[in-house]
């Protein structure tokens, strides 16, 4: 039989009922610990107090629920990627990075390339179809674009399969807190830039860093690598699906120089002209509230997309499914109202381009595309996405 990945989720939604007293009850001697730390270095920069959350979380410190989620993220993860191996944008990626021989492997072929380009043609895969998981804190990101340069370093590290799932939780809970404590969308910024200090400090604990070095491999995915918000507006290009793929490439060749010695510009955060002042404006992150302590990680509050498409339309495509159901015949039907939220419509349907799309990003970005879609066709699926179909 055909096991879809709907009926997954489905069937896994029970899974996400555990009792939260199972995932707090390891994490309490952790917590005592944890505090007392993060009071001692609370005048530290702030790139310097993930450093230390970085080096102080332990596998045994993730609680049963939450190596499951990470094992679930993860294969999802890989489906998704393996789902996109064909796609145009993500052959180029794979392409560039086959001819440079390393320890990590690119998925969808038998060769190995450099950790930074192997997080590269993998994150690339994973991220193209817009598939993959989702976290909505100020503004939505997809957290298991984290994944790709975790497997890479760790294939090239040797690292055990603990160790690998530590350094994933830890991503995702870096990534997803920063996203709660940063507006960067409004002043004009991609969301991958909140992922390269997860991804320094996920791969950096990897390749065993000390707490310095992780300091230091954090100012320097920074500093050069902030992307700008063109990627996702107006009339979205293939870079909408590769971007963030980019940014774990530099994160990973950053955290490579700090591993070499090379040090980065401090304090990254506070600093002047730094990434608070320029990027994102200032805020207080309680390192003291992250995973592992008192509090569940983040990546209990991630979700796994029944469709390919935006986060912002999934449930209008559940709704157009139904309503096309129950009209029957869609030549009577003059008019749709659509309510979502003011991220829903600035995201999908602001712009007039997209309610023109001319490419398979902008389309997929497209709310009222994605309603007509899933009225037309009674489902959404990567296939939705022709340009027969769109156009």
């Amino acid at each position: 039989m055909t096991l879809t990945r709907r009926a997954v989720l489905h069937l896994g939604a029970a899974t996400a009922a555990l009792p939260l007293g199972s995932i707090f009850g390891s994490q309490i001697l952790a917590s005592q610990r944890a505090k007392a730390a993060d009071r001692a270095s609370r005048a530290a920069p702030l790139a310097r107090r993930l450093a230390d959350y970085a080096l102080s979380l332990r596998y045994e410190d993730l609680d049963a629920a939450t190596i499951e989620r990470v094992k679930i993220h993860l294969i999802d993860a890989l489906g998704c990627g393996i789902g996109a191996l064909n796609e145009g944008a993500v052959r180029i990626c794979r392409e560039i990075a086959l001819p440079v021989t390393g320890p990590s492997t690119i998925i969808g072929s038998t060769s190995r390339t450099t950790s930074d380009l192997a997080a590269f043609a993998n994150g690339a895969a994973i991220r193209y179809l817009d598939f993959n998981d989702t976290y909505v804190g100020k503004i939505a990101i997809h957290p298991s674009d984290n994944i790709a340069p975790c497997l890479a370093v760790a294939e090239a590290e040797h690292a055990s399969a603990q160790e690998l799932i530590t350094a994933i939780a830890l991503a995702y809970e870096v990534n997803c807190r920063l996203i709660d404590a940063l507006d960067i969308a409004s002043r004009g910024w991609d969301t991958p830039v909140l992922g390269l200090p997860a991804v320094a400090l996920a791969t950096g604990r990897l390749m065993k860093l000390t707490a310095e070095q992780l300091t230091h491999a954090v100012g320097l995915a920074i500093n050069d690598h902030i992307p700008l918000g063109l990627t996702r507006a107006g009339d979205l290009s293939e870079w909408k699906g590769i971007a963030v793929a980019e940014a774990g490439r530099n994160a990973v060749f950053a955290t490579r120089l700090a591993r070499a010695g090379l040090t980065g510009p401090a304090p990254i955060f506070e600093g002047k002209t730094g990434m608070f002042q320029q990027v994102t404006g200032s805020a207080d992150v309680d390192i003291a509230s992250f995973g592992g302590r008192e509090q569940p990680f983040r990546i209990h509050n991630c979700i796994l997309k029944p469709y390919p498409a935006v986060i912002y339309t999934q449930t209008a495509i559940v709704a157009a499914i139904e309503l096309a159901k129950e009209i029957g015949n869609r030549d009577q039907v003059a008019a749709i109202d659509v309510a979502t939220t003011h991220r829903g419509f600035e995201r999908t349907g602001s712009e007039p381009e997209k309610w023109d799309p001319k490419t398979r990003e902008t389309a997929d970005h497209s709310l009222p595309y994605m309603i007509a879609r899933a009225m037309f066709d009674g489902d959404v699926t990567p296939e939705s996405f022709t340009e027969a179909k769109f156009r």
